[in-house]
This record gives C-alpha cells, structure tokens and sequence, in this order.
C-alpha cells in the first residue's frame, strides 16, 4: 500500500512540475514585455523572447512573406486563373454598367475634382487649338492642292459636274415657285424700263404676266440644257483649279485677316456642343458604344493588363518593398498584439504542450517511483 502511494505521490509531484514548467516556459515567450532590474542587475531572460527580438522578427516576417508566400510566381499563377479572371471581369462589369447607369456628367465629375469653369476653360482650349492650326496654314506657302490629300483632290475635283447639276436643277424648281416668277418678272421689268420707248412698247403689247409666261420655259429649256449645265461645269471648275493654285494666306486675305479663323472657331464649338456633351449623363453620351465597352473593349483591357501584371509582377514587388512594409508594421504593432496574434493562432497547440508537460512529468514519476521501490 504504501508503495503505491509513493508511486502515485511521484507521478503527481511529476505531472505538476512537468506541466508547470512548460506553461511557464510558453508564457516566457512573451513575458515580461520589459528587462527587469535587481540591484541594477538584469535578471536573466527579461524580457521575454518575441519582446527581446521583436526586430528581427519584423526582419524574418518581411523577409518570409516576400520569399515564401506572397511570391511573383505565386500571384502570376493566380492572375493567370480563369476563375480568377471570370471574377474579376464580372466585378469589372458590375461596376461599368452601374457607372454607365447613373447621373454622372462630366462636368459634374469635374467639379468634384476641384475644376471650375470647366465649359469655358475647353471652350477656350478648343478655339485656340483650332486658331493656332489655321494660323500654322495660313503662314505656309504651299498651294491648297498640295496639302490635301490626293483622294480628297479627287473627290473635289469631281464635284463641279454635280455642282453644275445641282444649281440648274435648284434654278429650275426656284422659277416654278410664285417667289421665282415674281422676281423674273421684277427682272423683266427692270430690264424694259432701261429700253426706253421700245421696252414699254414690248411690254404693251404681250403684258407683263404674258411676257413672264413665254420666257419662263424658254428658261427652263436653258437649265435643262446640257451645254449650259457643261458651261457652268468648266465655270466651276475653272474657278475650283485656280483656287487650288492659291495658299490659304491668299485666301485670307481675300477673305478678310482673321475672318476665317474666327468663323471656324465659331463652327467647331458649334458643333461640339462642349456644355450640352459636358452636361450630358456618361451612360447617354457612350449609349451607341455601351454594347462594345462590356462586351469587347472590357474584356480586351482586361486581358492586356493580366498580361502586362503577369509580366512586371517582379519588378512591381521590388518598388512596393513589400518587405519593409511587413517589417515596418510588425514593429509598430505592440507586444501585447503580438501575443494575442499568436496566441488566437496556437492557444490549441500551447495547452497540449502543457498537457503533454504533465503528462512526462507523470510517467517520469513514475518511473521514479518503481526505481526508489526496487532500490529500497
């Protein structure tokens, strides 16, 4: 009986002693967070591990996340993914069609971007741009024909035969029109009051309206005319070669210094409609292309940026320092973080090694135990 009780006396001294010491040896990990000082001696292993070399560990973690875990090839792999990809071009999609969806103008984006006068200030960019490329023309010495292209010569160059036709057709249905007889016979008369007594004999004797009616499809038999439609063509044409001749200084000129820019200036901005496009909702503005944007384009820019990421991820990494960034936020993190860090990691794992302390120091124990029965 009382080798038994020895025995199991052992065993429980054992498991305290066993499970104790290791308890004590995990909590001296972290523990004391400070040196402490006896008579101005430092009491050996103070502070604690982790505390004592919590920049080299900053240093191993930084080190190990950039050479083990967050790797090039690692994200590569994870770029080149097709579920990866199908994420993100779904999330990419989402976004573009909420976007596309709202009542976002561009002006409105602008304002909150701090741009003011934003109208005006493109207004001005647009004539500017657009007088500082007439001025450019205007300087130069080369002939018009020399600075068009030769497809755009030629369709030029075939437009006074249709010009010729369009103005005789347009002559035609004028002088049909009430407007069109009255201004032939304001002619007519204006004519004969020039030619004295012999006008208004004419004129007595076939009537005003009798004298407009017989010239009137004499006149039209003229515009119907072929060799006056080819007359007015070489007109035209003739016209149209020696303008071609000219430098677009001559025709300024001409025309008049700066009346030229000033109307295209004018025309442009007319025609861009720069405050009612900026005012406009981006989804209407980009309605025709919206199909093309999720469908094709999307896609394509999609593409091309996974390539050129799974390309330079190497050297994306070296300018992120992402190893001093790890490093840089261990150590601002204080001792008391880091052990509730690692703690809600291995809590688990720190009780077993307790339990597996006592459970040596028990068997210790008892062996002990049996060896002191056999000695004694």
């Amino acid at each position: 009986m009382e080798a038994t009780f020895l025995i199991i006396g052992m065993m429980i001294v054992g498991a305290v002693i066993g499970g104790f010491t290791n308890s004590l040896a995990i909590k001296m990990l972290f523990r004391p967070h400070n040196p402490i000082f006896i008579f101005g001696v430092r009491l050996p292993f103070t502070p604690g591990l982790i505390p004592k070399r919590r920049d080299e560990l900053a240093h191993q973690m930084g080190k190990m996340v950039v050479e083990h875990l967050l790797t090039p090839e690692g994200l590569r792999r994870k770029l080149q993914e097709p579920s990866f990809k199908e994420d993100i071009l779904r999330w990419a999609t989402e976004e573009i069609e909420r976007y596309l969806d709202s009542d976002r103008t561009i002006a409105s984006i602008a304002a909150k971007m701090g741009a003011t006068n934003l109208t005006q200030s493109l207004e001005d960019k647009i004539a500017g741009w657009v007088a500082a490329k007439y001025d450019t023309l205007v300087q130069g010495e080369t002939p018009i024909e020399q600075i068009l292209s030769p497809k755009i010569l030629e369709k030029l160059d075939e437009q006074p035969r249709k010009l010729a036709d369009y103005l005789a057709d347009k002559g035609i249905e004028f002088f049909q029109t009430e407007e069109g007889k009255r201004k032939l016979a304001s002619m007519i008369d204006e004519f004969f009051e020039n030619r004295g007594m012999l006008g208004n004999m004419v004129q007595m004797f076939l009537g005003q309206n009798g004298l407009t009616e017989k010239i009137l499809p004499e006149l039209s038999k003229f515009l119907h005319n072929p060799r006056t439609r080819e007359a007015l063509a070489q007109l035209i044409q003739g016209e149209w070669n020696k303008l071609k001749t000219l430098t677009f200084k001559d025709i300024d000129e001409q025309v008049g210094t700066g009346k030229i820019s000033a109307e295209l200036q004018k025309q442009t901005l007319t025609f861009l409609k720069v405050e009612k496009t900026l005012n406009k909702p981006i989804g209407k503005l980009l309605l025709s292309y919206r199909q093309s944007i999720i469908n094709n384009w999307l896609p394509s820019i999609f593409d091309n940026m996974s390539e050129l990421l799974a390309t330079r991820i190497e050297r994306m990494m070296e300018r992120l320092h992402l190893a001093d960034i790890v490093k840089q936020q261990v150590e601002s993190f204080s001792v008391s973080r880091l052990e509730d860090m690692v703690l809600s990691i291995s809590r688990r794992e720190f009780k077993m090694i307790t339990w597996l302390g006592a459970l040596l120091g028990g068997l210790i124990g008892f062996v002990q135990g049996v060896i002191v029965m056999l000695l004694g």
